[in-house]
């Protein structure tokens, strides 16, 4: 299996990437899907809602009443912290229950508006991040959906900032221009890398380590930190250190050349500690390479040795 995180701010086109992703044969878990059900009546998340905010938040007929809640929610950190308290944890329990059902060889695109706030990211092989600049993003809202400007900038603003989202993109899709255009570069990108990463994963291969070096890329220390969280989530506390090393570490020395490959290394306790991790690294994209604990990435997008070290004794 491998999990897609597909994340962007509201109005930014996320929608229409999901939804080519599923016609490619992606399993789509939808977090906006998901954070509908858990508060449908008579569910707890619903009564969790009134709890703490009251009947005021309930239509007539006893269904959540968005834009009240919104209109509370929104406005006050802790408010919205309440209500992210209560859905979050309701979401994540639905959302691995449809993981679950999957199957094994699946592609599992998981829709999350709130990816990178609840610092989903490193539980991703690859993070698809859709943006679009904020007053596009208002054009959208105001006259699609006819939310009022106010409430839109509201939104917007309460979620990441393009910067943040850049933090733990592997993929960045501007939409700037139709829908038939977004849903063009999706396609292309599920062909070209989805894919074939997840066929690489099914088949226990990596891709080829680049030998030729290329001029240095200043984006490679921000590739290897996304890495580098990501190892760290997959090794937990068995790994006593992980680390960027090699030659792209010196991408910031003008004119110095590279083979185009992240180097991490991950130091364990213990050989059989090392053992352990086999599975988990190549459930995230890293399968072994050398069946002696040198491992590489899966993803024709970023070629990545991982190495694992067993640390020398006393």
């Amino acid at each position: 299996m491998l999990r897609i995180g597909l994340t962007g701010g509201i109005g930014a086109g996320k929608s229409t990437v999901a939804a080519t992703f599923a016609e490619c044969g992606g399993i789509v878990v939808d977090g906006d899907v998901i954070a509908r059900e858990v508060v449908e009546p008579g569910t707890e998340g619903l009564a969790g809602l009134v709890t703490a905010f009251g009947p005021g938040i309930l239509l007539p007929d006893g269904a959540l009443d968005r834009p009240a809640l919104a209109a509370i929610a929104f406005s006050d950190d802790d408010k919205r912290a309440t209500l992210n308290g209560i859905v979050h944890p309701l979401v994540a329990r639905r959302r691995q229950e449809l993981i679950d059902a999957a199957g094994a060889d699946a592609i599992v695109v998981e829709d999350i508006p709130l990816l990178v706030e609840s610092q989903m990211a490193p539980l991703f092989p690859l993070v698809v991040v859709v943006h679009a600049d904020e007053e596009v993003r208002v054009a959208r809202l105001t006259g699609s959906r006819g939310m009022p400007e106010a409430d839109a900038r509201a939104r917007i603003a309460a979620q990441a900032t393009e910067e943040q989202r850049r933090v733990v993109a592997d993929v960045w899709l501007e939409n700037h221009g139709t829908a038939d255009d977004l849903a063009a570069q999706a396609r292309e990108l599920w062909q070209r890398r989805i894919a074939p990463f997840a066929a690489n994963i099914e088949a226990g291969r990596a891709v080829p380590f680049p030998t030729e070096t290329v001029p240095a890329d200043p984006t490679w220390a921000d590739q290897a930190q996304r890495i580098v969280a990501r190892l760290r989530t997959v090794c937990g506390h068995r790994a006593l250190r992980v680390e960027h090393i090699g030659p792209t570490v010196f991408s910031g020395d003008p004119g110095f050349t590279a083979p185009d490959v992240i180097d991490v290394e991950v130091t364990v306790p213990s050989p059989a500690v090392a053992d352990e991790l086999t599975e988990p690294l190549l459930a995230a994209g890293y399968p072994s390479v050398d069946g002696n604990r040198m491992y590489g990435s899966a993803d024709p997008g970023r070629p990545t040795r991982v190495h694992v070290q067993v640390a020398a004794g006393p």
